[in-house]
């Protein structure tokens, strides 16, 4: 494990933020490695805790990271985005809480055999869930150049997208292409020299969008975000922590257009469409890592926490 693998980011600033009642039950739906839980177990007596991750390594780690607040805790592995589906399993219908840390986990990346960074060579894999039949190799050996292209554009924000995706291509048709580094050397060398200078690695881009094609991770934010709130109880919090804009996009427009209700036109003197507030918003502006957690954990410096109360 990497120096970060133990690192919740903005732990006691999203705990905090659910206002976790004893008796509360609470949903942290990325369990990764338990960090959160562990915290929002801590505040409970006779309150459960439901835990549900995509990656089994992370539901088996659970119990020894957990230990004796196992007893207020259920597991569960899936997607949030059935979040309906897994609350219906576990017999609950309304909770107090829920908490979603969105994006790829410091266990994950850490982890060479997952296939996750460009740093360390493995085979193209990539999937949160090893049980899912998409990998990594799959996308960029049989994807149309034009379909890696837009992911590229669009999840990756990468501006040679297009010479990237062209070179992908011609590689291929040589011979299969294999592994991360493989693949890194291959951006890297479709990039012009000053993007080579910038500070960033090359790859970066590129990697997260083919991970987020892997994953179908910002499909899975706006079915979550709907299944969320109708299972709030009046009162109870959803907090979300994004990474990057792609995520964080559609948590605050949902978030702020449960606050405001109206959908109205502006110009209209009166409201006619009845749509009152379903949820106020307890962060007006995202909460951010602070320096000392930065200093201590890098990878938190793109984090952002936004939170909504149900009304």
């Amino acid at each position: 494990m990497g120096e970060f693998a133990h690192v919740s980011v903005l732990l006691r600033e999203a705990v905090d933020a659910l206002a976790v009642k004893p008796e509360g039950v609470y949903v942290d739906g990325t369990l990764g490695r338990a960090g959160h839980s562990r915290e929002i177990a801590k505040q409970l007596t006779t309150g459960r805790l439901i835990a549900i991750d995509r990656d089994a390594a992370a539901l088996e780690a659970a119990p020894g990271r957990l230990g004796p607040l196992m007893d207020k805790v259920t597991l569960l592995h899936g997607n949030f985005a059935d979040l309906d589906s897994l609350l219906d399993s576990a017999g609950e219908d309304k909770v107090d809480g829920l908490l979603f840390d969105l994006g790829v986990s410091s266990p994950q990346l850490d982890d060479e055999t997952r296939g996750f960074s460009y740093l360390k060579d493995a085979p193209l894999d990539m999937r949160m869930d090893t049980s899912a039949p998409l990998t990594a190799r799959d996308v960029v050996n049989e994807w149309p150049q034009e379909e890696l292209k837009r992911i590229l554009r669009d999840y990756g924000e990468e501006r040679y997208a297009a010479q990237i995706a062209a070179k992908v291509v011609k590689r291929r048709e040589e011979r299969p292409i294999e592994t991360t580094l493989e693949l890194a050397d291959l951006i890297r060398s479709a990039m012009p020299a000053a993007a080579l200078r910038e500070k960033q690695h090359p790859a970066k881009r590129s990697f997260q969008a083919i991970r987020i094609a892997v994953n179908d991770e910002l499909a899975a934010i706006p079915e979550m975000l709907e299944q969320a709130l109708e299972r709030l109880n009046p009162g109870g919090r959803l907090a979300v922590i994004t990474f990057h804009s792609l995520e964080d996009r559609p948590v605050k427009a949902a978030m702020q257009s449960w606050a405001k209700g109206c959908t109205c036109p502006p110009d209209f003197p009166v409201c006619v469409c009845g749509n009152k507030p379903k949820a106020k918003l307890i962060t007006r502006k995202p909460i951010l890592p602070g320096e000392e957690e930065l200093n201590a954990n890098p990878r938190a410096r793109s984090a952002k926490l936004r939170v909504a109360e149900k009304r």
